[in-house]
């Protein structure tokens, strides 16, 4: 029988180099955009996803993630003092949002790698993988997509969306077939081709539901790419044994990879809160002289 996606891994041990000097002293997924450090986003949306035991894999100088999710007495003892019962409900659900185990990478050796280090944790199951660099938006969750793909295929699946050609050296590419709405079989992989050498213009956006087959794969993958374990050479190792799909996602998806990315990715969340969208929206306007 089919097992069911009960678990998560959001590999989160990356050293966040490209947003130096902000990472010196804290994780890059604890970045903020808006109000909420950005691997807070991911966490909620594997949650509405309908899972509830995630790992994190984490590496040397990120214990500010495990302190973010854990309760804070001190602070909350201050908001009861100050009867602030809006921001301590708001604590205290941060706290609840799930069971979070942690796992440190201790060797900085890639995204394969880390999917590794949960082998112990993850068992004979199949699993989500959702990279803490990439806020996806929308009524259908990107997670939940994939999952539900997952329960009628029972095959792997990867998220995907289309790029434009200039900008596939930043990605993994598929080469796949049309199979359904949004729907492709996958034929073959490539880690970050030339626009030359890409099979197509669909790239992995870092979330992906894998079979435990992966961790097989994985263990016998050779370091590729900047001499790193790529989940995407695994994958085309896994594809030999095991079909594997891609799901085209379409909804909105921030990618807070680099500064300016992250700086959209800021404005346009800042824009649909409730509390000050509408007056950043004026704002903006006057400053643009629109």
């Amino acid at each position: 029988t089919k097992k069911s996606v009960k678990k998560a891994v959001i590999p989160a041990a990356g050293l966040g180099t490209r947003f130096l000097p902000i990472t010196k002293s804290q994780p890059k997924e604890m970045i903020p955009v808006v109000d909420k450090p950005t691997i807070q986003y991911v966490v909620e949306e594997a949650v509405v996803s309908g899972i509830h035991d995630i790992l994190v894999i984490t590496g040397r100088g990120k214990r500010a993630i495990e302190d973010h999710f854990d309760r804070s007495f001190e602070l909350e003892s201050i908001l009861k003092k100050k009867n602030d019962y809006i921001a301590l409900a708001e604590l205290e659900e941060i706290a609840k949002l799930a069971d979070i185990h942690y796992i440190r990478q201790k060797v900085a050796a890639g995204l394969g790698h880390a999917v590794l280090c949960a082998e112990k944790h993850i068992g004979d199951n199949p699993f989500a993988v959702l990279l803490g660099d990439a806020i996806t938006l929308s009524d259908n969750p990107c997670t939940k997509a994939l999952i539900k793909a997952y329960n009628k295929l029972g095959s792997s699946v990867v998220a995907v969306e289309r790029v434009p050609m200039q900008e596939v050296k930043k990605y993994g590419i598929i080469q796949a077939e049309k199979v359904g709405e949004h729907l492709y079989r996958v034929t073959d992989l490539v880690e970050k081709p030339s626009p030359k050498e890409a099979p197509s213009d669909l790239a992995m956006l870092g979330r992906y539901v894998l079979t435990p087959g992966i961790f097989k794969a994985l263990s016998k993958t050779e370091p590729g790419l900047g001499g790193e374990l790529q989940l995407t050479d695994a994958l085309k190792l896994l594809l030999k044994k095991e079909q594997i799909y891609a799901f085209e996602v379409t909804g909105p998806r921030y990618d807070i990879g680099n500064k300016l990315s992250w700086i959209k990715a800021t404005v346009e969340l800042a824009l649909m809160n409730e509390e000050f969208g509408s007056e950043l929206r004026a704002y903006l306007k006057k400053l643009l002289g629109d």
